[in-house]
């Protein structure tokens, strides 16, 4: 790559980190070229990307960006995975993807909302649900309190509606 090309790719690849809510940094190493396809389409699939850049390119990226200070563990090799469509599924296919390759490739470090996360809590993050059963669950839980009050407000109508039905029949019995 000419200078110019890596002012460029920096300045590009820079926008990005800045526009993602998550980014994780893998050592990839042990995977083969077919492996890193089939991971850079499962990542595709979940809304993120996967990219080996060198280690210098991704330093001079996080430059001048209020992203938290990775250096050091830019050593190695080192594949970036920027999470576009929420941090779970970027996640959660890495985590599936390396179950079935060896535990490849292994989480060093991640950001989330410039919070800089430890391999053990993104994998902890990899197990929650997606945000879509996140929100289902959080609607049944609204939902439950207020079918719980409905159905009370209709026992109590039926309840209303018997007393006034046993009234009139009373009121019709002391008539006659």
């Amino acid at each position: 790559m000419k200078r110019t090309e890596k002012q460029s790719f920096v300045e590009d690849f820079r926008g990005r980190l800045q526009e993602s809510p998550a980014i994780f940094l893998t050592d990839f190493s042990g995977l083969d070229v077919k492996s890193m396809t089939v991971l850079r389409d499962e990542l595709r699939k979940s809304g993120a990307e996967y990219f080996v850049v060198k280690n210098r390119l991704v330093r001079r990226a996080f430059e001048d960006t209020d992203l938290p200070d990775l250096s050091e563990w830019l050593i190695g090799p080192t594949g970036v995975i920027i999470g576009y469509a929420g941090p779970v599924e970027a996640a959660k296919a890495v985590a599936d993807f390396a179950k079935n390759h060896n535990d490849r490739p292994a989480f060093k470090v991640g950001v989330l909302e410039n919070s800089v996360l430890d391999p053990s809590q993104i994998q902890h993050l990899a197990t929650l649900p997606s945000r879509e059963t996140l929100l289902a669950m959080l609607a049944g839980a609204f939902e439950a309190p207020m079918a719980a009050l409905a159905g009370a407000l209709e026992a109590k109508m039926q309840e209303m509606s018997g007393l006034l039905e046993a009234l009139r029949d009373k009121q019709g019995g002391e008539g006659a």
